[in-house]
């Protein structure tokens, strides 16, 4: 007994240090096994449907460029992503000598300095576990990811027409995402998690916002289930959710 309690100890702690982002997105879709449903426009998807992922008429959802500006099919509009509801610039940039400037372990072999995430990756091990951490990545359709960037989300409730049927708005000269109801509480809650867990910086606006959403919109049965199954994997629960 002794043994297995050490032995769960020990895979509980390496798991709670998680450095790897593409083991979280392989665990994450075993954890999304029975609701494989996107995070803004819930629609259901297929992950072994390498070609087409999403089930496009479940949710009303229609590409907003159907092809690139090169005139190549817009592949990410038929496929999921792990999509980092706190961007990873956004907590990225507490770590400024690898975001802004760079750093001198990222070099090139031509001497060319390159920073942003490619640089934080490499050098910053804190930053690696953040990346990591399954609490902040949800399945998205790839055009959403794509489109909302790393812009905060508005107070705003979306209208449907940007992407069909689909409740999700990109502005993109404000800088803003707007999401529906339904996924607030959901949002606030990471914010809150991440700020509480990592430190990270939120605006007296934002802090409030996300307080007053986690308060309005409490946890649904599978998030609550999806934060258990996350535990069992990382080793550590969104408290927020927990202690709802």
């Amino acid at each position: 007994m002794k043994l297995l309690l050490l032995f769960l100890l020990i895979v509980n702690t390496l798991f709670a240090t998680n450095e790897s982002f593409s083991n979280s997105k392989k665990e994450l879709r075993k954890i999304y096994r029975d609701h494989q449903r996107t995070i803004y426009c819930d629609c259901k998807y297929n992950y072994k449907n390498k070609k087409n992922m999403i089930d496009k008429k479940s949710c009303g959802y229609i590409p907003r460029n159907k092809y690139t500006k090169k005139g190549k099919l817009n592949i990410r509009a038929n496929r999921i992503e792990f999509e980092h509801v706190v961007p990873a610039e956004n907590f990225g940039r507490q770590f400024s000598c690898c975001w802004r400037n760079g750093d001198a372990q990222c070099v090139t072999s031509k001497g060319k300095h390159y920073k942003g995430r490619k640089c934080c990756t490499k050098v910053n091990k804190q930053y690696r576990i953040m990346q990591a951490d399954m609490h902040n990545l949800f399945p998205a359709i790839g055009e959403l990811n794509a489109d909302r960037k790393n812009y905060k989300y508005d107070f705003e409730l979306p209208t449907q027409g940007q992407f069909g049927q689909c409740e999700f708005n990109v502005l993109f000269k404000q800088r803003r995402a707007r999401v529906r109801e339904e996924i607030r509480g959901v949002i606030a809650r990471d914010y809150l998690y991440f700020h509480k867990r990592y430190g990270m910086k939120l605006s007296k606006q934002e802090f409030k916002k996300y307080q007053a959403w986690n308060k309005e919109y409490p946890p649904s049965e599978w998030e609550v289930e999806r934060n258990n199954r996350i535990a069992k994997v990382q080793g550590n629960k969104n408290s927020f959710i927990e202690d709802f």
